[in-house]
């Protein structure tokens, strides 16, 4: 059963209609083929007008669709052979976030990302994909390992912030998210990391320091959440619709800024209506911007990121 957002109650109403006639026609010899046809043409000229003019709450909201394509659907329609790894060999594992070696086409590599999970328990189990210090430990423990082998490293990022609970604090949340982050910068191979859903604050960016930052169309990218940032401003978190405009967090915003390297195009309707062509979509972008870095040795890769992130902010 597809779930509509607010805004698509039109869409919702008449693919509504398109269903009951379908379940008509099945249950009786009438051939309802053509008003079938006509309805499905609207839609799908109704859903195309809607999405090519969301707003940037609009675009949240679709960034956090539960049948949003999350790590474990990429995982099994981008790569093959997943062998996952466990544990930061200090405190324990994280399942909010999963990463292990992988082949990606005829590459051997690093893939680590966030799982928020797309049911009660498996979101619970995941922590809604907010990763605590074992979690960026982990990854550490991840890259170091890709850095020794010579494999490049594909991060998917989804996540609304690292966990902010007592015990994350507790055990150094704020030193993981800056070794993490330190990391990524010091890494001797190629990493592409793909903004998917939701990349909130310095936990996506404790994955996100990559050498190219992608971002799906309808991702959302920012320091905080809308609502955080409209609770601070103004109070209230009713305003969030205007935060988000105000903060730029969509794809075209934050590349016209230079914060992201490029855009992932989506299925028309959003990532979550088709994960199949998303994921194509997907292994183009990765495959193109890992076929451009592997030209580039250690040493030049370090020079390049390094201007890269120092230009960050000199519009």
């Amino acid at each position: 059963m597809t779930i509509y957002l607010d805004f698509e109650k039109q869409i919702a109403a008449i693919e509504g209609r398109i269903a009951e006639l379908q379940d008509t026609a099945e249950q009786s010899d009438v051939d309802m083929s053509a008003e079938i046809a006509r309805l499905r043409a609207k839609a799908d000229k109704s859903l195309a007008e809607t999405y090519a003019k969301l707003t940037p709450w609009q675009k949240t909201q679709v960034a956090r669709h539960a049948e949003r394509p999350h790590f474990k659907h990429l995982i099994l329609s981008l790569f093959e052979d997943f062998m996952p790894l466990a544990g930061d060999r200090a405190f324990g594992d994280d399942q909010a976030i999963i990463g292990g070696f992988a082949k990606f086409g005829e590459r051997r590599v690093m893939v680590i990302g966030h799982e928020k999970g797309d049911d009660t328990e498996s979101r619970l189990r995941h922590n809604f994909g907010m990763g605590k210090p074992e979690g960026y430990r982990k990854a550490i423990r991840l890259m170091d390992l890709a850095d020794k082998f010579g494999l490049p490293i594909i991060s998917l990022v989804d996540t609304s912030g690292a966990f902010p609970g007592v015990q994350a604090e507790e055990r150094g949340q704020a030193e993981a998210i800056a070794r993490s982050t330190q990391k990524c910068l010091s890494l001797g191979v190629p990493m592409v990391s793909i903004i998917v859903g939701e990349g909130g604050s310095g936990g996506a960016v404790a994955l996100a320091a990559a050498d190219r930052v992608l971002m799906l169309e309808h991702a959302v990218y920012s320091v905080i959440s809308p609502e955080g940032c409209a609770s601070i401003l103004w109070r209230t978190a009713d305003k969030a619709a205007d935060a988000a405009q105000a903060m730029k967090v969509t794809s075209a915003d934050l590349k016209q800024l230079g914060v992201i390297d490029d855009i992932i195009q989506e299925p028309v309707g959003g990532a979550h209506r088709d994960h199949d062509m998303a994921s194509n979509y997907i292994r183009v972008a990765i495959n193109k911007h890992l076929t451009d870095l592997e030209k580039l040795g250690p040493k030049r890769l370090l020079q390049v990121r390094r201007e890269k992130y120092l230009a960050l902010g000199n519009l």
